[in-house]
This record gives structure tokens, C-alpha cells and sequence, in this order.
């Protein structure tokens, strides 16, 4: 089942995303991504919240009721909110929602994902068996790792391989971080974002290939999947250049027969795509 691990909607009115760029600056819906998954052969996809807000999270839940391709939906949720338990025991009931995600690299606090308050719902969520997305920079590494390691249930993925400084050619020391993160063998990465993160209008194959590959030698394809980032993407490379950026990357680095895996596979086991049944806690 191909998949697309991350992607976006977002109704431009209601100011949940906030980005000047005109590409941007306007509603995008299932009804724009759909013909663009079958042109090609895209069966399901995980829709990614923009925004820490709970109403945005809600609308994505209610688009995934009607758009057929929507896999999952990974949504906010105060964690450091005292209601925080019950509120994610509400949003587990609904089988579309399959992972939680704060937004790290928005907040003033570089080591907030240590805070106690956070660290308790951290496990809740791992009780759950939720899924965690961590939307980090490398500079947010060391503090993820401390989380893995006071966590060691946590089921989670990196967003956007942490957002390397690809433009500026610079690799170190984000590949000695996600060599140590790579370590946690329930922690997966996702091959997405790398296009935004190098020269939107010079960007090559070759630029994104040092990063690509180290995460999928660390990680390799059982850990790895494809994101497009559609339509954030779209400031650097259309959606077809970014899958077929990203398929030349895969087969290169791993061979063709990985590519059911990274296109899919991956995704949807860690997501438990093919599982619609609700989250319940485990002992």
C-alpha cells in the first residue's frame, strides 16, 4: 500500500497557518491533493497538523471522514495541560487519530520536552501506544535523546530528518545526533522536508544525498518513510519532483526492492494504518 507519511491541509481563513509566501497564502484541500496521489498510485496518506491548536486537529479529523485517501491524522494536544489525560483518552477514540505532535522548533524553550509536566503526558502517550512525531531542529537532538531515554516505550518518528542545514552544506553535528537517535530501535525517520531545507531555487539531487543517506544507513528501510510535505513543498519543487527526487535517493542508497517499504510499508505499520481499531492503554 503506497503512503505518503506527511502532508497538509489547511483552510487559509481560519489563520492556523501563518506563512507570507503566495504559494502558501491559500486553501488547500483533499479535493487538490487527490488527483495528484492517483496520478500516482498513492493509496492513503497521514495529514499533519501546521498549528497548536485543538480546532485544527479537529478539522483534519472531520476531513478524514470524507476524503478517502486519509490514512491518519496526526494532531496537537497540550501536553502540559492538566487535561491532558482526558483528552487524549477523547481523541483515541477516534480511529483516525494516530499520533500526537507539539511543535518544537516554534517554541522559545529549546529543552521544553523535558519539562515534568511534559514528560508525564510522554508517557501516557507511549502507555497509549500513540505514535510521536518530534518536529525538531538539530539543535533539539540532545534533548530529544534525553526524552528517548527516559521514555523507552515511545513509540516516535523524526519529522523532516530534523531539518539538517542542507543549504548550508553544514552535517555535523546533526549526523552524530541522529546516529545516536537512529540507536532506539522504535524511533523511525521520515524522508521529508529536505527539498525547503536546501536553496529553493538551486537545489540538486546531490545537495539532499549526504542527508538521505545517512539516515537510511542509520535507520535503514525498515525505519524509514517517504513524506512529501505537499503543500509546503510546493516554495521549492512540485510534488512529482519531490517523489521522484526522493525514489532516485531510495533506490540508490538501498535498491529498488526497498521501495515498498519506504513508500509505504514503513508508514503504515508505524502508523497502524491498516488497523482502525482505537487506541487503548497498556499496562
Amino acid at each position: 500500500m503506497p503512503v505518503d507519511s506527511h502532508q497538509h491541509f489547511w483552510q487559509w481563513s481560519k489563520g492556523w497557518f501563518s506563512r507570507p509566501e503566495p504559494v502558501l497564502s491559500r486553501d488547500y484541500l483533499p479535493t487538490d491533493l487527490d488527483p495528484i496521489l492517483k496520478a500516482h498510485a498513492i493509496d492513503k496518506t497521514v495529514v499533519v497538523q501546521t498549528s497548536p491548536v485543538v480546532a485544527e486537529t479537529d478539522f483534519l479529523l472531520e476531513l478524514s471522514e470524507s476524503a478517502d485517501f486519509i490514512g491518519g491524522v496526526v494532531g496537537w494536544l497540550d501536553l502540559e495541560s492538566s487535561d491532558f489525560p482526558k483528552s487524549l483518552e477523547r481523541y483515541c477514540r477516534n480511529p483516525y487519530f494516530v499520533a500526537v505532535r507539539p511543535m518544537l522548533e516554534c517554541l522559545p524553550d529549546d529543552g521544553w520536552i523535558l519539562r515534568p509536566q511534559v514528560l508525564d503526558s510522554l508517557s501516557l502517550i507511549a502507555s497509549w501506544d500513540v505514535a510521536f512525531d518530534f518536529l525538531a531542529l538539530t539543535r533539539h537532538l540532545p534533548y530529544v535523546l534525553k526524552a528517548l531515554e527516559k521514555i523507552q516505550n515511545l513509540r516516535a518518528v523524526i519529522d523532516h530528518l530534523a531539518k539538517p542545514e542542507i543549504k548550508a552544506g553544514r552535517i555535523h553535528p546533526w549526523q552524530e545526533l541522529m546516529q545516536e537517535v537512529a540507536l532506539h530501535r522504535n524511533v523511525y525517520c521520515k524522508l521529508s522536508g529536505m527539498v525547503t531545507e536546501a536553496d529553493y531555487q538551486n537545489w540538486s539531487l546531490e545537495n539532499l544525498r549526504p542527508y538521505a543517506d545517512h539516515v537510511m544507513e542509520q535507520f535503514g528501510a525498515e525505519r524509514v518513510m517517504f513524506g512529501s510535505d505537499w503543500p509546503v513543498c510546493l516554495l521549492a519543487a512540485s510534488y512529482d519532483q519531490v517523489l521522484s527526487t526522493t525514489r532516485t535517493l531510495v533506490t540508490t542508497a538501498l535498491g529498488a526492492g526497498a521501495e515498498a517499504t519506504v513508500f509505504g510499508g514503513s508508514a503504515a505499520r508505524f502508523y497502524r494504518l491498516e488497523s482502525k481499531s482505537p487506541s487503548k492503554p497498556t499496562d
